[in-house]
């Protein structure tokens, strides 16, 4: 029976065998935090000029793509509109005609579509790229949303990859795009817990027990303790990223632990290891 559960743990959160090749344009980077942007929000994050101050300063970036109402391809991080544009509702249900005419934080910058992220970037700087979702989000959708991104792709001569909080998103580019560098990103339990989600699905997901699903190449973790499967994707050669790293963080410290850090508010070297 322990042999049974131990070869069933290892099948649900085993990340992807090798691929180490595909991880080379990603490794020993610090990555900017949805662009290179001030606590003030100027410029704002998510913005054209935050990707453009990444791309000067020559740091990696992460940022954010969802859909509009109208299935344009946003660059955008909350569901919400309300923290960055002061207009309440969903991202989803708003057009993007009128998501285009909501200044970002009282700045003259509005959220760019993922087109005009990626002229912006032009291939000068690798890119992590989450795919947001929600539970409630269909099959179809889900489908659409992957395609999108992955269409908006074809031709980009840049390093890129894919993550996402949701196993079924990651599933999905493994299918689509096999070729493509993938992560699963990772909360704790207590987050999860925080947000409402209720103890067995806050433990699944805390615990990537939807890698079976995914395989993903890298494990993107939160600044919490690594839980024990988080430490056995890592020992069954899972690349590590942390996320998102603070002033008050010991970068030196992440920088020996994980693979690349993606940080946020602070100036640290492009590069390490």
């Amino acid at each position: 029976v322990v042999a049974a559960l131990c070869a069933l743990v290892l099948f649900l959160v085993a990340p992807a065998a090798g691929r180490k090749e595909l991880r080379t344009p990603f490794a020993g980077r610090n990555f900017a935090h949805r662009g290179y942007f001030g606590k003030d929000q100027r410029p704002p994050e998510n913005s054209l000029p935050a990707f453009a101050a990444a791309v000067q300063n020559g740091y990696g970036m992460e940022m954010d793509v969802q859909f509009s109402s109208d299935r344009k391809l946003l660059v955008f991080h909350d569901d919400t509109l309300t923290r960055m544009t002061g207009t309440k509702g969903w991202v989803r249900d708003y057009p993007n005609d009128q998501i285009c005419q909501m200044p970002l934080k009282g700045s003259a910058e509005h959220a760019p579509l993922f087109s005009e992220f990626l002229q912006t970037v032009d291939g000068k700087t690798p890119l992590i790229i989450e795919i947001k979702s929600r539970h409630e989000y269909t099959g179809e959708y889900l489908d659409a949303l992957c395609h999108a991104t992955l269409d908006g792709l074809k031709g980009y001569n840049g390093p890129y990859c894919i993550e996402s909080f949701d196993p079924r998103v990651v599933k999905r580019i493994r299918k689509f795009a096999p070729q493509v560098l993938r992560g699963q990103l990772v909360d704790s339990y207590r987050a999860y817990r925080k947000e409402g989600a209720n103890p067995i699905h806050a433990f699944v997901i805390s615990h990537c027990f939807g890698n079976f699903m995914a395989r993903p190449d890298f494990i993107a973790w939160c600044p919490d303790k690594q839980n024990w499967a988080v430490r056995l994707c890592a020992r069954l050669g899972a690349m590590m990223v942390m996320w998102t790293a603070l002033p008050e963080h010991d970068q030196a410290a992440l920088e020996k632990q994980y693979d690349a850090v993606i940080f946020q508010w602070y100036h640290p070297e492009v590069k390490y290891k």
